[in-house]
């Protein structure tokens, strides 16, 4: 069934400071030159690199082994006999399974001393009995609920934890915000739209400003709102949005159940975007003319865990 184990990799904050500064010499420099501890770095660095070194050593199961670098990911084309490593942080996770279709991805925390690991359920050690049973058919997955944004002309885009449409820049978003039978003109900091396994991560930020602020106002703090990875609702917020003569915010949250959309009409002559999982580089263009639908994809997302 898998022809081919596809290990996705991504550079630690030293790499992405020596592709920088073009030496490590010269990294460490302006580091230290700002106060900070170049020597931090050496040691996620060494333990990045003896964490790969170990999954390459247990990735011997009989399949081809092929390295990817995450910035690649968007471009590769996953094949069904494909087998996904993730060696990384949580959002590595996110920005790999909205790509490989419902591929198994077996995730492994490299650095458990730095990384929480939520979405992170192995690590080097014990990933070649969590392979064994995923080429034998005795693995544990999980299911987790995509959110998708299609466009009008036709691109859509996945995302694991959030979508988020707006603008590039810290400007006003416009857009008309339909959903449920209702419609109103926005202008907001942008439209985030939640899954169950994003409700803990930016979704969870925006409760906790509301409930600041409405402490402050003498109001009622509320609940943060927290799904389960394969529930099969998203949310949607609307940061921060503006009343004005030619802007309204009746409609600023909700919950889409399985089978229901809300569309987003950008009225922005230009920087508006859509993108998924803090990855502004891979983003759809929303600009004046543009109309998203969003709702829940018909794809999901299966990672590996333990029994």
């Amino acid at each position: 069934m898998y022809e081919k184990l596809v290990i996705v990799t991504r550079r630690t904050r030293l790499a992405d400071l020596v592709v920088r500064f073009n030496t490590r010499g010269q990294a460490r420099f302006y580091i230290e030159h700002a106060g900070g501890d170049f020597s931090e770095y050496e040691r996620e660095d060494e333990a990045y690199r003896r964490a790969l070194d170990d999954v390459r050593r247990a990735a011997d199961v009989g399949l081809k082994v092929q390295l990817l670098d995450r910035e690649l990911v968007p471009t590769y084309l996953f094949s069904p006999q494909d087998l996904i490593v993730t060696l990384g942080q949580d959002g590595l996770v996110a920005n790999v399974a909205k790509y490989v279709g419902g591929q198994p991805i077996v995730a492994v925390n490299p650095d458990p001393a730095r990384f929480d690991g939520i979405l992170l359920p192995f690590l080097a050690a014990d990933m070649r009995p969590a392979l064994l049973d995923v080429l034998h058919g005795r693995a544990t997955t999980v299911e987790i609920t995509l959110a998708e944004a299609r466009l009008n002309d036709g691109q859509r885009l996945l995302g694991f934890n959030d979508l988020f449409l707006g603008a590039a820049t810290h400007v006003s978003a416009r857009y008309r915000l339909t959903v449920g039978g209702r419609s109103e003109p926005h202008s907001s900091s942008g439209l985030l739209v939640a899954t169950g396994a994003g409700s803990t991560g930016w979704l969870s930020s925006m409760f906790n400003m509301a409930a600041g602020v409405a402490a402050i106002a003498g109001g009622s703090s509320g609940t943060p709102l927290r799904l389960a990875w394969d529930d099969r609702r998203l949310v949607f917020v609307a940061r921060e949005p503006f009343v004005s003569r030619h802007s309204r915010a009746e409609i600023v949250a909700g919950v889409l159940a399985a089978g229901e959309t809300l569309t987003l009409e950008s009225t922005m002559p230009s920087g508006g975007v859509i993108f998924s999982d803090g990855v502004e580089a891979d983003r759809l263009a929303f600009n004046a003319g543009a109309i998203a639908t969003v709702g829940i994809a018909p794809e999901r997302a299966r990672l590996v865990v333990k029994p």
